[in-house]
This record gives structure tokens, C-alpha cells and sequence, in this order.
């Protein structure tokens, strides 16, 4: 059997690429400089993969910010609005127009926003959105695979490269002008697609990797008949290139014959996430075709089950026979940390039950091993898999006894929303388009130099105590001059949004050097859910206290729903996710009450992840949708009428899930939708959304700083959609990424636009 890795990170395993790509931009470093860390980041990659026995190694799994941005800048798909820095930028290798597009751009004359972002599939992954025009002309335009597939080559290495698949590029992406389809989006997509796969064959790749983890969503009959147009029309052209079709994060169910029907040479297909979908897959398979096996979970850090993944090895070796097999990770390892050797001051017991990229390869490695006869290794894995079971640290009975205690009651508030919505503007006073924050400030090199220090014991509690406070009282100035109206504190105390509130929880672990990439250069070190979670005393309560104390205005708490913890934790296998999930609602619910009691009336609990963790087939929405919804509100319905309940989603397409999140009932959901220009705001004009809303007039993932015009603009259009009274102002996301001076700068804009938003809808109402 052939060993097949789908992809491995590449942010470097201390996140080198984030370093040299924020160095390049800030004028700090070279582009050689910067050109010269992905060099080495590659190398090592692909050294790693092949010192390790690996057969299909994977190549243009690297990018410097999003892999479908690379497709859009290979292929031409460039808007239109970028033309003008095109032509001044010629040089298609140039970085300029791909981190403009990524980042947008403000300078030398230009000013231009960056394409729309959004999750990959059900994963924290953001990528960037294609944007389809019907003036753009697709061609090869810069041959980035083909020059990294050469680059690994003069290594001594042979790679297999790595695309996304027409029909998956296509529907990731929007198609911006009418009468344009997708059938003749890729009748001009497919040359563009030729062209590449044949630079690739000429230049002597043997296996290409096309990904189309489309085939595990529900799809309609236009968009099957797309694969076997696309596919045809590649086998047509190039007999002889050998395709490997990669699917992951689900089962084909229905799409089974479409995929095994299609001209190419290998498929692979996530036995993780969907063991059962290997018996339909089996007996189906065409002879002429080989089938890859992910059986190591991709996604997640626990210590692959020798047993469990020899019970499908062996059963696909029964019917098809080893020759035909290879074995690899479910899906591309993009999505866990790099080493667990790193890792020096993990729990040993907990450390011994995970695993990261390096081990994982190590862990097909072995699976190939065990399945030709050689038995040494399963012992030990044995002997791992039942310290787990039997750990005592993992189990305790009192949550599990509370979990059993849950009643319906505990998940309603005490009235419906307007009445709610009449003793909430009675209490806070809040004049029409009030004007807010999502929570976090920016997390200054000082105020992450504080957190660093008081963690290497060079500074005390208390000297950290005291500068945060100056932090918070610094910031709540800067609010009230600018002119805010409900107020945060900043989290600067904070590391990150689930990390640490995960770090107060029992039931948790973390790691020193964990990071995966969220997008572009945000890497996130995702806490590692062991055991049962509780909350052993307040976690947020005195910084709150402290910052309302500043003022008259109001403040809000600021929280991680439940669902986002668990979406954006690496979560414990061995019980259902969504006993979990209550586990951690149960945690929030207490901090929610503390919060009130301190006299904290604006309450936020976020929930980005919410939309993210929804299954890819239809048929499992309803269970997971009520669950969450169920776990959201077990968080916050322990308020009184007058406490006002937020919640922030971003970076999501809300239409098929806009009837739960109405039934969160939260009083006011701030929302992303400034990339979109108002387009996800739709979904909730359509629907009718009853309760309060904050669509986002500005996009903090980008440095530029918007006018007061265009948000004018946004809120002009959220205002005939949505009920003015209902409609708040931010921007879309937290700001701990952004620096002051743009920062002030936007949300004086965005204050603006808000008063003037204000005059002009009175002059209407009278």
C-alpha cells in the first residue's frame, strides 16, 4: 500500500510565515527576505514527509495567506476592481495585487476593499471568496504549483501537487453578474484548468491532487452534471495524467456512483468523519480505479485507534486487495499543530493520548506497517487507548449530575422580546442607532509584552493587575471621547476568545506551540477539551466590575458561547460533542448570573462558531441546530427582563439557519456584513427578524480605514431592510488585531455615520 498525505501545514511550527508575511508588510523585511522563509518552510515540509516513508507528498499545500486565493491568482480570477493595481503591479508574481486582494488596499491612489471571507466547509478555516465576473478571461496566470512542484523537485523530492477542483473552486465562490452560470462559468473555466494540469505533467508531476470535498454536500442535478463535464473534458485532453479526486469532512451517501463514476485514477474518501460510507464505496469501486484511505483524523489531536482503523484497512484489503490501497490522514493536516515534541509542559498523562501533524504522518506510517504484518506497534497503542478509558482525571460525577438535572425551564427567559425590548430601553437610555464595539481592543505589543512577562514570572499579579486596569480606564476614555455609546473593557487580559476562558475551566489542557491557522496570518492556539469542564470560580466578573465603575454608560460583559469553545477546541472523542456542549453552557450560565449580580446589564455571548459547526448534509441540521440553540440559550436564560442579552456571529451565510438563530432569542445579534455590502443582512429582512441587530459597517480584517460616506452608505441600506429601532452600529468583528491610530480613526467615521444616520431618520419620522 501507498502512503498519501492530503497536505501538511504551513505557517512554520513557530509560525514563521505569520512573522515574515507581518514583517513584509510593515517594510520590516525584504520580499527575498520573506520569499526566502517559504523556501525553507517547503523544504522542511517536504524533507519531513519523505524522511518519514511517505509515498504521495504533497506540494502547493503552501500559501501565503489562503489556498483558494492562490486558485483565483492562478487561474485570473481577478475583479474588476483590482484591474488598476494589476496594471500598475504587472508582474504577476508580484505580491502586491494578492495581499491586495486578501487585505485590500489604501495607497498610492488606490482604494480598494478585499474580497469576502468566510469558513471552509464546517472548519475554523477562513478563506477568501472568488469573485466570478462575466468580463474576466481565465488563463494560466501565474504558475505557482508548477514552480513549487520544479522547487521540490531540484530537492531530490517528487510531489504530487494539490488543487482545488473546478466544481468546488466554482461553488465556493460568487457569481457577481446576472445570466452568468455555472455552466458557463466553467466552460471558460476549464482551459484555464488544462493549461495548468498539463504545465504540471510536462513538468514531470505523476500524481496531481484535485480537491472536491463538494462531493460530501447535498447537490443539485446541475451541479453533478458539472463534474462529469469537468472531469471528461480533463480526461479528454490529457489521457495520461493520473488524478488522485480527494474528498474529506463527510460521506458521498448519494454522490457514491458520481464519484466513483468520474474518469480518474484514484479517489479518497474520510473514513474519520464517515467509516460507513467504506462498504457502499467498496462494492462500487471500478477496477481500474485505486482508493485512498483516511483513516487518521486530520482534525483533531487525539492518538489515532490502531484497532478501530485496522478493522477498515483489513476490510478493504479483503475485497479490492492491498495494490489498490493507499493510506493517509482523513483531510489535509492543515488544521492541527505541527509537533507535539514541542510540547514540554503538557500534562504527561493527557500527552500521551495526542497527537500532531509529525505524529500523525508517523501514525500512517505505522498503520501500513501493522496491516503488513508487523504487530509491534499495536501493543502499546493498545495499552494508550485503555489509559484513556479508565482516567480518572477525565470523569466527574457532579457535572454529569447536573447535565442530568437540565429542564426546559432552564433554557427559556422569563418574557418574550418586546417586552423585554421596552424595560431594556427604559433602563440603558440608548438613543436610535446606538453605537457599539464587538469586544476587543487592540492587543498592543506592551499589553501582549504584560501577559508575557507576568507568565515568565518577571512581573507580579499585582503589577499585571495594575496595568491592565490602566489599560481598561485608558480605553474606556478613548470610547467615551469618540463618542460610544455602550461601552467594553478591551480583553486585554485576555489571550484569545475561547483560550481564556478554557484556561478557568477544569477539563482543559494547553499547549505552548499548538497554533493552526484561522486565515491569512491569524493563528489561533486551540484549547484541548480532555475532560468533563466546569467552572470552579469567576472568570471575568472583577475586570467588568472595574471598567463599568469608569463610567455611566453602559459596559458590556463580554463571553464565548459554548458552541464557539466547542467548535474552536480540539474536543474530546470520547463522549458525544454535544454533552460537551452543555457542560460548557452550564460554565457560561454561571459566569452570565455573577455578571448580573455585579450590576452588569449588557451581557455578550458570543457565538461565531455557531453556523460553522453545522453539518454539510441537510438531513442533520434540524438535531445539531436544536442542540445548539438549546446550548446558547441554557447559557444566558438565567437573566432577568432588563438584562440585555448580545451575541456576534461573523463570516457566515445566514439564510438556512435565520429561523434558529431567531430562536436564540438573544436581544440583539451583531453580524458581519460590510464585505458583503449589507447582502447577509438579507436573510434576516426576509425572514423578518424580530429582535435587535447590529449589522457590521466596516471590515477590521483589513488595515484601510472606511469613510464616513460608505458606511452612511451600509447603514442607508440596512435601514430599508430592517426596522430602524432595531438596528445597532459596529464594526463586524473585534479589533484586537487592528492598531489605535486606524482604529480610532474608523470608529470616528463610524460614530459619524451613525449621528447622521440619526438626523436623517428623524427628518423622515417627521
Amino acid at each position: 500500500m501507498l502512503t498519501n498525505i492530503p497536505g501538511y501545514p504551513r505557517i512554520g511550527s513557530q509560525r514563521e510565515l505569520k512573522k515574515a508575511c507581518e514583517n513584509y508588510w510593515a517594510g520590516k523585511i525584504s520580499l527575498e527576505r520573506l520569499e526566502l522563509t517559504a523556501r525553507q518552510l517547503r523544504k522542511e515540509n517536504w524533507t519531513l514527509l519523505q524522511d518519514a516513508g511517505i509515498d504521495l507528498i504533497p506540494s502547493n499545500d503552501f500559501s501565503y495567506y489562503d489556498q483558494v486565493l492562490d486558485m483565483c491568482v492562478t487561474l485570473g480570477v481577478i475583479p474588476s476592481r483590482f484591474r488598476g493595481l494589476q496594471q500598475t503591479f504587472a508582474n504577476p508574481t508580484c505580491p502586491e495585487l494578492y495581499f491586495a486582494m486578501a487585505r485590500g488596499y489604501q495607497k498610492n491612489n488606490f482604494d480598494i476593499t478585499a474580497l469576502e471571507m468566510t469558513k471552509w466547509f464546517d472548519t475554523n478555516y477562513h478563506y477568501m471568496v472568488p469573485e466570478f465576473e462575466a468580463s474576466q478571461q481565465y488563463a494560466l496566470h501565474h504558475p505557482k504549483c508548477v514552480q513549487e512542484f520544479k522547487e521540490a523537485l531540484s530537492l531530490g523530492i517528487t510531489t504530487k501537487p494539490v488543487l482545488i477542483g473546478p466544481v468546488t473552486f466554482i461553488l465556493s465562490g460568487k457569481i457577481k453578474d446576472a445570466g452568468v452560470g455555472y455552466t458557463q462559468l466553467l466552460e471558460k473555466l476549464l482551459p484555464a484548468y488544462i493549461q495548468l494540469l498539463a504545465a504540471l505533467q510536462e513538468a514531470g508531476a505523476e500524481w496531481i491532487q484535485l480537491d472536491e470535498p463538494s462531493l460530501v454536500t447535498d447537490l443539485e442535478p446541475a451541479v453533478r452534471e458539472l463534474y462529469h463535464t469537468a472531469y471528461s473534458s480533463i480526461r479528454q485532453a490529457l489521457p495520461a495524467v493520473k488524478i488522485l479526486l480527494t474528498t474529506y469532512f463527510g460521506s458521498l451517501e448519494d454522490n457514491t456512483a458520481l464519484a466513483l463514476q468520474l474518469p480518474v485514477q484514484a479517489l479518497h474518501i474520510d473514513l474519520v468523519r464517515a467509516p460507513e460510507q467504506l462498504d457502499a464505496v467498496l462494492s462500487a469501486l471500478p477496477e481500474d480505479k485505486l482508493l485512498s484511505l483516511g483513516v487518521v483524523d486530520g482534525r483533531n489531536i487525539w492518538k489515532n485507534d490502531y484497532a478501530i482503523s485496522l478493522g477498515l484497512i483489513k476490510k478493504a484489503i479483503a475485497q479490492i486487495g492491498e495494490d489498490r490501497l493507499l493510506l493517509g490522514t482523513s483531510c489535509s493536516l492543515l488544521h492541527v499543530p505541527y509537533n507535539l515534541e514541542d510540547e514540554t509542559a503538557l500534562d504527561p498523562e493527557v500527552k500521551q493520548w495526542m497527537a500532531f501533524a509529525k505524529q500523525k504522518v508517523a501514525e500512517v506510517i505505522a498503520l501500513q506497517q501493522i496491516a503488513a504484518g508487523d504487530d509491534s506497534l499495536l501493543a502499546e497503542n493498545e495499552k494508550v487507548m485503555n489509559s484513556r478509558k479508565t482516567a480518572s482525571s477525565i470523569h466527574l460525577p457532579e457535572v454529569k449530575a447536573r447535565i442530568k438535572e437540565i429542564t426546559t425551564a432552564d433554557t427559556q427567559r422569563h418574557s418574550i422580546f418586546p417586552h423585554r425590548q421596552v424595560l431594556q430601553h427604559s433602563v440603558l437610555q440608548l438613543p436610535l442607532f446606538p453605537t457599539t464595539t464587538i469586544g476587543s481592543f487592540p492587543q498592543t505589543t506592551e499589553i501582549r509584552q504584560l501577559r508575557a512577562d507576568l507568565k515568565k514570572g518577571i512581573i507580579t499579579q499585582e503589577t499585571y493587575n495594575a496595568d491592565i486596569r490602566n489599560a481598561i480606564t485608558e480605553t474606556i476614555y478613548r470610547q467615551e471621547n469618540l463618542g460610544l455609546d455602550v461601552l467594553v473593557h478591551g480583553e486585554f487580559e485576555r489571550n484569545d476568545m475561547v483560550e481564556y476562558f478554557g484556561e478557568q475551566l477544569d477539563g482543559f489542557v494547553f499547549t505552548q506551540n499548538g497554533w493552526v491557522q484561522s486565515y491569512g496570518t491569524r493563528c489561533v492556539k486551540p484549547p484541548v477539551i480532555f475532560g468533563d469542564v466546569q467552572r470552579p470560580e469567576p472568570m471575568t466578573v472583577a475586570w467588568s466590575r472595574y471598567a463599568q465603575s469608569l463610567t455611566s454608560k453602559p459596559v458590556k460583559g463580554m463571553l464565548t458561547g459554548p458552541i464557539t469553545i466547542l467548535q474552536w477546541s480540539f474536543v474530546r472523542n470520547d463522549q458525544p460533542r454535544m454533552q460537551t456542549a452543555f457542560q460548557l453552557a452550564l460554565a457560561i450560565r454561571d459566569e452570565v448570573k455573577d455578571l448580573e449580580d455585579a450590576g452588569i446589564t449588557v451581557i455578550q455571548v458570543d457565538e461565531p462558531a455557531l453556523r460553522e459547526g453545522l453539518p454539510l448534509r441537510k438531513s442533520q441540521h434540524a438535531e445539531y441546530l436544536e442542540e445548539a440553540v438549546k446550548a446558547f440559550r441554557l447559557a444566558v436564560c438565567t437573566v432577568d427582563d432588563a438584562t440585555q442579552i448580545h451575541t456576534h456571529m461573523c463570516y457566515a451565510e445566514f439564510n438556512d439557519i435565520i429561523e434558529h438563530i431567531a430562536a436564540m432569542d438573544a436581544d440583539v445579534i451583531t453580524i458581519e456584513t460590510s464585505r458583503s455590502q449589507m447582502e447577509l443582512l438579507e436573510a434576516f429582512a426576509h425572514f423578518r427578524y424580530p429582535n435587535e441587530t447590529g449589522p457590521g459597517v466596516y471590515d477590521i480584517h483589513s488595515p484601510r480605514v472606511p469613510t464616513v460616506a460608505e458606511m452612511e452608505a451600509l447603514l442607508h441600506k440596512a435601514a430599508q431592510l430592517l426596522p430602524a429601532r432595531n438596528i445597532w452600529v459596529n464594526p463586524d468583528c473585534g479589533l484586537k488585531t487592528r492598531k489605535w491610530a486606524e482604529t480610532e480613526a474608523a470608529l470616528r467615521n463610524m460614530v459619524t455615520a451613525a449621528k447622521n444616520a440619526r438626523i436623517q431618520q428623524l427628518a423622515v419620522s417627521f
